[in-house]
């Protein structure tokens, strides 16, 4: 998990932080996952099949670009792409937060016990994958004959397996399977960032982050510990507006989870300054449709457009 860690673009997210957070106790070994059962209604505009990433890429871009331009003078503004971005990221948390308890019980079922085990998902993959029920029954755990490409995904979903599998290496609880699936909306994957960042940061061991600990860096060099104050200004800056938001001049548990919940608003201003500042050529500080299709890669990764990829991309 560390070496997947940014202290400044937080990715292991969870959409149900803000609730969380407020419940949460101080010291992390008594939190318990959440389990969320609720039907969720995504916004019709965001789940427009218009919005199918298969179909061509040109015609996708424009398509995004013009729900995202909601003033409609052919210019995003830096705003409606943050906004754009921010909808598209809460939509997905949503949908994932949806399917992952759907796909749970129709996975679990031999026997249903209320977690899924490895045996199950792996029938499941190949099933989906168009594998036949005599293979599946009868195959062999090393699949000779299959494909490369496909061996490769069983290859990466076992080691997401185990990095997800806390209690059991051989079955995954709801809140697992979400992680696995789904880490950036897991409850368990956004408290170990939280752990991350304090085991980093937290040079007195309060479980609490002060102003200093958070804008000097403490590394390892060759002779003991050395304070690194490159960019110490930004940093005090980001703490005192993004987090620090009681101004007692603490970051606690709470303060830290609502900083990385990807549902922040900070998080999509911060990913479409990005995008402006690649794609705009004349500097005019907004984008027109030929900046977006001149940097068509750029746009197509980015969670403007793929959202999932570009979350899962970040692990």
């Amino acid at each position: 998990m560390s070496q997947n860690f940014a202290i400044f673009v937080p990715v292991i997210l969870y959409a149900g932080l803000v609730g969380l957070a407020g419940h949460l106790p101080t010291l992390r070994s008594t939190v318990r996952p959440t389990i969320f059962r609720t039907s969720v209604k995504i916004k019709a505009s965001l789940r427009d099949p218009e919005l199918n990433e298969s179909i061509p890429p040109i015609e996708l871009l424009t398509v995004v670009f013009k729900r995202a331009d909601v003033s409609g003078d052919q210019l995003l503004e830096l705003e409606e792409l943050a906004n754009y971005i921010h909808l598209r990221t809460k939509s997905h948390i949503e949908e994932s937060l949806q399917e992952n308890y759907g796909l749970f019980m129709v996975i679990d079922k031999s026997p249903r016990n209320g977690v899924v085990s490895w045996s199950e998902y792996h029938d499941y993959f190949l099933m989906k994958h168009g594998v036949d029920e005599e293979y599946i029954r009868n195959h062999n755990e090393k699949h000779p004959g299959m494909g490369r490409s496909l061996k490769e995904s069983i290859a990466r979903d076992k080691a997401s397996w185990s990095e997800a599998a806390k209690s059991d290496p051989e079955y995954l609880t709801l809140d697992e399977f979400l992680a696995f699936r789904h880490p950036e909306s897991s409850a368990n994957n956004i408290l170990t960032l939280v752990d991350d960042l304090l085991d980093k940061l937290d040079r007195d061991g309060d479980e609490m982050l002060t102003e200093e600990e958070f804008a000097v860096l403490q590394v390892s060099g060759g002779v003991g510990e050395t304070l690194v104050s490159q960019g110490e200004e930004q940093r005090r800056s980001e703490f005192r507006s993004a987090i620090d938001k009681d101004n007692n001049l603490l970051a606690d548990r709470k303060e830290l989870l609502r900083y990385i919940d990807p549902r922040n608003p900070r998080h999509a201003r911060e990913e479409a300054l990005t995008l402006v500042t690649l794609a705009d050529a004349d500097k005019d500080g907004r984008l027109s449709l030929d900046e977006v299709l001149t940097k068509m890669d750029l746009f197509l990764a980015s969670k403007m457009v793929n959202t999932a990829k570009s979350f899962h991309d970040e692990f």
